[in-house]
């Protein structure tokens, strides 16, 4: 017991000690520092929303860009040889405002194309024959082991908005946008994929919804159609995580019941918003669980 008592003791001076730091102001680590920051939360000091910021700030330093980007095959890209009349439609139901202009495949990224230059191009072209190349801007390559906070400060520098990231043979693995950044930062930013407040489902064009994850299973069945159980599972985002198996990461995918389900927004703890397309198929969800 006596060779016990030195390690115990010297915890407890460990904790005291750490406490103390707390306590007295002076944080000697990061963790020091959230601490301190969250018990100025609790006594008023600091407004509860600055908090989360101040977290993702200090955490988006310790990210790469592979945490955070939009995997290539979820990637909405325009052929660089395809004419207006054949890639309008995707821009429009995309509601993006950039799309990587891709040569022979996606590996190829030889532009970004914006939205509003489309539009600007089309409006004063007259009857000139399109060419891409007029209107498409420059590519921003990334390693996907780039820091989030240094691509940050170079988004904000260079004034691009969004990055295509490659691999270490030089392949394309994503992209990611100023806004991914951002979010991880203060959260969510409302962009076409939101819902109003009071909405859990909202339809965009044919057959594609966006779906709220703390949707009721007794509503999302009474919007659809369909006959989940919600023996189990209260709400959809609860379903898809036991049909994911696993917290999924913004991008992911998987064919459910007849919908192919695609994850919007998601954090370290839940999923928050899904997008959710009908398949061409007679079976719909349900049959699945």
């Amino acid at each position: 017991m006596s060779e016990e008592r030195p390690s115990e003791g010297s915890s407890s001076r460990s904790w005291f000690e750490r406490l103390s730091h707390v306590l007295s102001g002076e944080p000697q680590d990061r963790q020091d520092l959230i601490d301190l920051l969250r018990a100025a939360e609790q006594r008023n000091i600091l407004h509860g929303d600055a908090l989360p910021m101040i977290e993702g700030a200090l955490q988006v330093s310790d990210m790469q860009v592979r945490d955070i980007m939009v995997p290539r095959v979820q990637m909405v890209v325009v052929n660089h040889d395809a004419k207006p009349k054949d890639f309008l439609p995707t821009v429009i139901e995309s509601g993006h405002s950039r799309f990587p202009v891709i040569g022979d495949d996606v590996d190829e990224v030889v532009g970004i194309l914006l939205a509003k230059d489309l539009l600007a191009y089309m409006a004063k072209r007259e009857d000139r024959a399109f060419n891409i190349r007029d209107v498409m801007r420059p590519t921003f390559f990334v390693p996907e082991s780039k820091r989030l906070n240094v691509l940050l400060r170079e988004f904000r520098s260079s004034r691009n908005h969004m990055a295509i990231v490659v691999n270490e043979y030089s392949g394309v693995s994503g992209l990611v946008t100023i806004e991914d950044i951002i979010e991880e930062i203060v959260g969510e930013i409302e962009d076409e994929h939101d819902i109003d407040e009071e909405d859990f489902i909202k339809q965009h064009g044919k057959n594609r919804y966006t779906v709220k994850a703390l949707t009721p299973i007794e509503d999302f069945n009474k919007y659809f159609h369909t006959n989940f159980s919600d023996d189990e599972y209260d709400t959809v985002g609860g379903l898809m995580l036991s049909a994911f198996g696993h917290l999924p990461k913004r991008g992911e995918t998987l064919d459910y019941g007849g919908f192919n389900v695609q994850v919007l927004r998601a954090d370290k703890r839940r999923i928050q918003l899904l997008r959710l397309t009908k398949l061409e198929t007679e079976n719909v969800l349900g049959e699945a669980s």
